[in-house]
């Protein structure tokens, strides 16, 4: 799995994040999102309560005492419904308070077992702690796209789309297909290679964006001439 164990890419993006937070206007807060029936609120309190979730992970992990990140889906929404009914500055002060806090916690990341893994939810899906970089970076990078407020996956660093793209390629489990990167003149495989396979080709950027289920748009073009849609993420 590609991960990442510094926090370089992770820090520039999350200031990213907070200018364009911060530079929302209270009456841009209830508009619509890139996510199917959330706000703009529902977005950025997803993303401080998911940086509050993942720094209660490491530090539980760190200490021995590994730690669930959502008591249940069902939770997790009613929290996330919960804080966006908030007024917008209160958001925006957790949005930024969770962020110092993940980044406190994350310096315990190197004292947890290379092999740790924790629950998202009790019983449910299994995740390797030393992805938990990684996991975040993409909720951030996704979810600023999502907020439609002047940054968009076209906007990610290179490196970034790179490490989304090799990690959607492990976790791909379709029809096999091939995603072709004109801009950087690579072919990443999507399931078992094989003869016939039908290549998507475009820019990168938009690669990763349509492989987290969202719209490339007019970006990306297919042998067949139909892009197969992909499951949200």
């Amino acid at each position: 799995m590609t991960d990442i164990t510094d926090s370089d890419g992770l820090t520039a993006a999350t200031a990213r994040l907070l200018d364009t937070v911060d530079g929302l206007r209270d009456d841009d807060w209830p508009g619509a999102s890139g996510c199917a029936g959330w706000s703009r609120a529902h977005v950025i309190a997803h993303l401080a309560l998911n940086a509050e979730a993942l720094a209660g992970v490491v530090r539980g992990l760190a200490d021995g005492r590994p730690t669930v990140m959502y008591a249940s889906n069902t939770a997790r929404d009613a929290d996330i419904e919960t804080l966006a009914a908030r007024p917008a500055d209160e958001i925006r002060g957790r949005l930024r308070a969770s962020a110092d806090d993940f980044t406190a916690a994350l310096t315990g990341l190197p004292r947890v077992a290379p092999d740790a893994t924790f629950d998202r939810t009790p019983g449910g899906q299994q995740m390797l702690a030393r992805a938990v970089p990684l996991l975040r970076l993409r909720e951030v990078e996704i979810h600023h796209a999502d907020l439609r407020a002047g940054y968009g996956h076209a906007d990610w660093p290179g490196e970034t789309v790179v490490r989304f793209l090799e990690r959607d390629v492990e976790r791909y489990d379709g029809p096999p297909l091939l995603a072709y990167a004109t801009d950087l003149d690579r072919t990443f495989a999507l399931g078992s290679a094989e003869d016939g396979a039908v290549q998507v080709s475009g820019p990168a950027s938009a690669l990763a964006w349509w492989l987290t289920g969202r719209d490339p748009g007019d970006q990306l073009t297919s042998a067949t001439g139909e892009v197969p849609g992909m499951e949200g993420r």
